[in-house]
């Protein structure tokens, strides 16, 4: 018989082995031009995966580029070269690892190709601040955005307008046909806001980027805020003849992982709800929401009848109280479920798809009916925990971190709630 924890854990395994880019870069490959250059650029924490699927179905002359992916994401490929960087925060590897993506490309002429492969991650691993501004700069604007609890399609309009290389410039660097394959961890995923659209345009303005900071009320260096006010800061748009010959591609998604790990449970003998692939929001909040719906189904058999697993999928955002807590959005989310769950028989994992949860080295946590006394047990207290954003700490105290390594994907948060 398959315990409880364990058959949360395959669910989270059919989502990531869905959210594998070798089956959609296979589907929409692109032909080899004719004497010319095919070269691969890209972006993400499972850009490496994504280069060495693309070589192994590749079936042209011989491809080059370079790919940028988080320390320790790396994996070994053919003729495409693997540049590592800082994530979550910026940093000089990164900063020249963009430099080198826009001159790998920038002398192309018009019949070349350029596939880019872009992913969840790429907002950080891409620093490129315009002149005027420096690295510092853009660290300061990613700590910012990371605390504020804006949502990740919010963060990336900020972003883009602070960049010589998201928002559709790295693709305006070249005269080569774009073509972007992208695995998307955005809720709705729309393709300009996956890591900040390096390769696709949108049609967001600066106004709209310094209306973002005032609503969260982001304290950004003053250099940061008189660029956004200059037309310095103008991102191309989607409408220039430049990028009339670009195409892109969604890959991957939540939707497609969350539908592979219902059809799994279902096939194990266990009914399957999927809530929403794109839910975002303050991540303790939407737990709350969540917790109220599992207890409706523990208690009630209402809107949906036990024993069933309800999934869903997006990205929530974390908003920083208090400094030198550990533990990411989905740990946050964990934590604050199972504080409202009480000690009915629920069972829930809330992980991130590419196995790193925020800036630690699990992908998540379990939770169930008991968390919440076995914290008070091991001398902490879970509210505590909340309120200082330490949930990591408590789970490490109590042994239920959920941990995977790097997965080679990204299509953002996935959670999983069994009930009895």
């Amino acid at each position: 018989m398959i315990g409880e924890r364990q058959l949360l854990k395959m669910l989270f395994d059919a989502a990531v082995k869905a959210a594998d880019p070798l089956n959609g870069i296979r589907k929409h490959l692109p032909n080899p031009p004719a004497n010319a250059r095919t070269v691969v650029i890209g972006a993400g924490k499972g850009a490496a995966q994504m280069a060495a699927a693309l070589e192994t179905v590749w079936n042209g002359p011989p491809l080059s580029g370079l790919v940028v992916t988080r320390y320790g994401y790396g994996c070994e490929t053919k003729s495409i070269e693997v540049i590592e960087a800082a994530h979550p925060v910026p940093d000089e590897a990164g900063l020249s690892a963009s430099r080198r993506l826009i001159e790998t490309i920038s002398g192309l002429s018009e019949d070349d190709l350029v596939i880019a492969l872009v992913c969840g991650g790429g907002s950080a691993l891409l620093p490129s601040p315009p002149e005027g501004l420096t690295l510092q700069d853009e660290i300061a604007l990613n700590e910012a955005l990371l605390a504020s609890g804006a949502p990740i399609s919010a963060m990336n309009v900020v972003r883009k307008h602070v960049s010589t290389i998201k928002g559709g410039r790295l693709a305006a660097a070249t005269k080569a046909r774009v073509v972007s394959l992208i695995v998307s961890d955005i809720p709705g995923d729309n393709p300009a806001f996956v890591a900040s659209g390096p390769t696709v345009p949108d049609d967001s303005t600066r106004h709209e980027a310094l209306a973002i900071i005032e609503q969260y009320r982001m304290d950004l260096p003053s250099a940061i805020i008189a660029h956004l006010n200059s037309q310095a800061a103008d991102a191309p748009m989607p409408q220039e003849p430049h990028f009339a010959r670009n195409e892109h591609y969604i890959i991957a998604s939540a939707g497609v992982s969350l539908r592979a790990a219902a059809d799994f449970a279902r096939s194990k003998g266990v009914d399957a709800h999927i809530l929403s692939d794109s839910i975002e929001g303050e991540a303790r909040d939407v737990a709350l929401v969540h917790a109220a719906i599992a207890r409706e189904v523990a208690l009630k058999d209402q809107p949906f009848t036990k024993p069933t697993v309800l999934l869903s999928g997006g990205e929530t955002t974390v908003t920083i109280r208090s400094k030198g807590g550990r533990g990411g959005r989905n740990g946050e989310f964990a934590l604050s479920f199972a504080l409202a769950i009480g000690g009915t028989g629920i069972v829930a994992l809330a992980a991130d798809t590419d196995g790193i949860d925020g800036s630690e080295d699990n992908a998540g946590a379990f939770v169930d009916g008991t968390t919440a006394q076995r914290l008070l047990r091991a001398g902490t207290d879970g509210r505590a925990l909340l309120e200082r954003n330490d949930s990591y700490s408590g789970f490490v105290a109590i042994g239920d971190l959920f941990e995977t390594g790097p997965t080679g994907t990204n299509v953002n948060d996935f959670r999983a709630i069994l009930i009895r």
